[in-house]
């Protein structure tokens, strides 16, 4: 099995929308009636959530006249945010074909197909021209990427010159032996976990400069905080949440991010490129 077919298998579910479908109806909600807020539990598949997403994408300045490209967008639930609170047309690109087949679905069922298209494919090789998009965004990606200046060459390619393109990721800020499984891979074969200085050593020499950097390791750690705190005092998970996505061993995949966070060897990173 080569290495991209190992992370598609380590994402897909097997019955993903169907558990999504049944916390929605959990909630008392249907597929007609459910609202993007609602889904942000699932939608939201990185550490800091809705929050972070907010905090990440208002840098980048999307408007309605901008189409942009949503790099791994999983679900689909970041493009959904996007599409919602800019008024943006995304495209979004994911390896796993059921995180595809669901985002369409959940798209439709809080009408925002006419903004969003999702294609099924490898960021290492888009089917898209050059010179289409108005920007873009990837969010927890880079972890399950190993030629990152392959990648960023790539996203560049398909960029308008002085266009922005924004990296929310997990990474490694300190030496020291991970835990595993996490969220993004099952073992150490599976993650290509890299430094900052890593990242931004393959933005520029993909083209783009490096204009922003944000190290959101505090940030993470309240986030965490708040979720053990939130856990302790709930009866039960609540219906919808990110554990539908990440399996039967959900529990140990965040509880090992979170040792491996707390431990400060990796931390959510925020780089923020232009292309000249």
């Amino acid at each position: 099995m080569s290495f991209d077919e190992n992370v598609s298998a380590h994402y897909t579910h097997g019955n993903l929308l169907k558990a999504v479908r049944t916390g929605i109806e959990q909630l008392g909600k249907t597929q007609n009636s459910v609202t993007i807020e609602e889904l942000a539990p699932v939608d939201e598949f990185h550490i800091g959530g809705r929050q972070a997403s907010e905090d990440f994408l208002d840098q980048l300045n999307f408007s309605a006249e901008d189409h942009v490209i949503d790099v791994g967008c999983g679900l689909a639930g970041t493009s959904r945010f996007v599409a919602k609170r800019y008024n943006s047309h995304v495209t979004g690109i994911d390896l796993t074909a059921e995180y595809i087949e669901a985002g369409e679905a959940l798209c439709d069922w809080v009408g925002l197909s006419n903004l969003i298209t999702l294609h099924q494919g490898s960021a290492l090789s888009m089917s898209f021209d050059d010179s289409v998009f108005d920007g873009g965004y990837m969010m927890h990606v880079g972890m399950n990427i190993k030629d990152k200046i392959g990648l960023y060459k790539e996203i560049y390619r398909v960029l308008r010159p002085g266009t922005t393109f924004g990296v929310y990721d997990v990474m490694q800020i300190e030496k020291g032996e991970l835990l595993y499984p996490v969220p993004w891979a099952t073992t150490s074969n599976e993650s290509e976990v890299a430094s900052p200085e890593q990242y931004k050593q393959a933005l520029q020499e993909a083209g783009f400069t490096v204009t922003n950097e944000r190290n959101r390791h505090k940030f993470a750690v309240s986030f965490f905080e708040r979720l053990r705190r939130n856990s302790s005092a709930a009866s039960g998970p609540p219906p919808l949440v990110l554990h539908i996505i990440m399996g039967d061993n959900a529990a140990t995949k965040v509880q090992n991010m979170i040792e491996n966070v707390s431990a400060g060897y990796l931390a959510p990173v925020e780089l923020i490129g232009v292309k000249h």
